[in-house]
């Protein structure tokens, strides 16, 4: 959707997340590349000293941290500099609404969503790697788009590859999408051996560097869900038609399968380098310092089902996606609230499905037509999560 820009011009990109794993490496792509890029705004949680690094990486023209706490800091690192300095929720959303021909969105979890929709409503190039406005707010955040004009460009590496190899002219003639996981770093172990799992073990991804709490989701698939629900929200094929599959190397990214037996696969190494520049370079082409495939030396590439018993994250996403309303927000904020608790150490890896699928048990269904709604949900999913936490806890 939305209008296509300039391919020679000089672009204006704006950071959301700039301190996240794909906000940095977005931020070295725009500084390394000074004759197509200029940073206009940047925005970050907590990590002042990061942040600050990071503008002056780019010299940016406004600088925002959700964390008002750390503004004295912020403003201190960046003295000498001509960045205009902000602090707290507002201002990240400030920095969205600064005009921009690209606007990265990659603030991790929910907190991303007031932001995005900012960025969308500009009628601009959304370069969206925070999927969690399109699995709490599909309807809403694809709406703002329509109505602006703005262009969803998918940062995930999974999506990315699927935008690369869907012929939208013929979608009529597109027979499945397949997703590629890698399985994570359990994906050999049994349901007894998951259940001894340590927190460090699960922060060891085997192929790819991300961070703390995608690393985790990851490890469960719960990744994997949340990317099958942005997939049915980005591209029309039906939710039945949307396949996952594991892929341990992670060299192919996806797949768009076609009726007449032909299935177009995008590969690259494991870097999001690759998926970024995609985005910010769109329709054209950009250099990268990405590895480049060597299919010799890897020898081969091998694929096998998901597990549904081991992995029961795929199945509560393919269930929330299917009863649609509220199910996608309830079932992300869930998993954001177990995963702290997983990282905090509070409860075991495999509670961790548990307390979601406990946490949607709980909640009756409602619409997610407006934010409010969407924002309704979240909240109350989190008290519900919150409460099972704690009951697990005390037994």
């Amino acid at each position: 959707m939305g209008r296509e820009i300039t391919v020679m011009s000089i672009r204006r990109v704006s950071i959301l997340g700039a301190t996240g794993s794909v906000g940095a490496a977005a931020a070295i792509l725009v500084a390394n590349a000074p004759e197509r890029f200029e940073a206009v705004a940047i925005a970050g949680g907590r990590d002042a000293e990061a942040l600050a690094k990071t503008a002056r990486l780019v010299n940016a023209k406004f600088v925002a941290i959700a964390d008002t706490n750390q503004y004295a800091t912020l403003k201190q690192l960046l003295a000498g500099t001509a960045a205009e300095v902000a602090a707290g929720d507002d201002a990240v959303v400030e920095a969205a609404k600064r005009p921009a021909d690209v606007i990265v969105s990659a603030i991790v979890g929910a907190a991303g969503l007031a932001p995005t929709l900012a960025a969308c409503d500009q009628g601009t190039v959304v370069a969206l790697a925070n999927k969690e406005s399109l699995v709490c707010a599909g309807e809403v955040a694809l709406a703002r788009a329509r109505t602006a004009g703005a262009t969803l460009m998918p940062v995930d590496s999974e999506h990315s590859a699927i935008f690369q190899c869907f012929e939208v002219d013929r979608a009529h003639a597109v027979e499945r999408i397949t997703l590629t996981a890698s399985g994570g770093p359990f994906r050999t172990l049994s349901l007894a051996e998951m259940a001894h799992v340590r927190l460090e073990d699960a922060l060891k991804h085997p192929n790819w560097d991300m961070g703390a709490k995608i690393t985790i989701d990851s490890a469960t698939m719960m990744n994997k869900g949340l990317e099958l629900i942005e997939a049915a929200r980005l591209f029309p094929v039906p939710e039945d038609q949307i396949d996952v599959l594991v892929h341990p190397q992670s060299i192919i990214h996806s797949m768009v399968s076609y009726r007449d037996g032909s299935v177009l696969a995008q590969l690259g190494a494991p870097d999001m380098q690759t998926p970024i520049a995609v985005a910010l370079a769109w329709p054209d082409r950009m250099e990268t310092p990405t590895d480049r495939l060597d299919l010799a030396a890897l020898g081969q590439l091998t694929f096998e089902a998901p597990d549904p018993v081991r992995f029961p994250a795929l199945r509560l996403a393919r269930e929330a996606l299917s009863a649609g309303g509220d199910r996608p927000a309830v079932l992300n904020a869930a998993n954001e609230v177990a995963v702290a608790a997983f990282l905090a150490r509070r409860i075991g890896y495999l509670d961790i499905a548990g307390i979601v699928e406990d946490t949607l048990n709980m909640l009756a269904t409602a619409p997610a037509d407006t934010l409010e709604r969407v924002q309704a949900a979240d909240s109350a999913a989190r008290t519900a999560a919150t409460a099972a936490i704690e009951r697990l806890e005390a037994a």
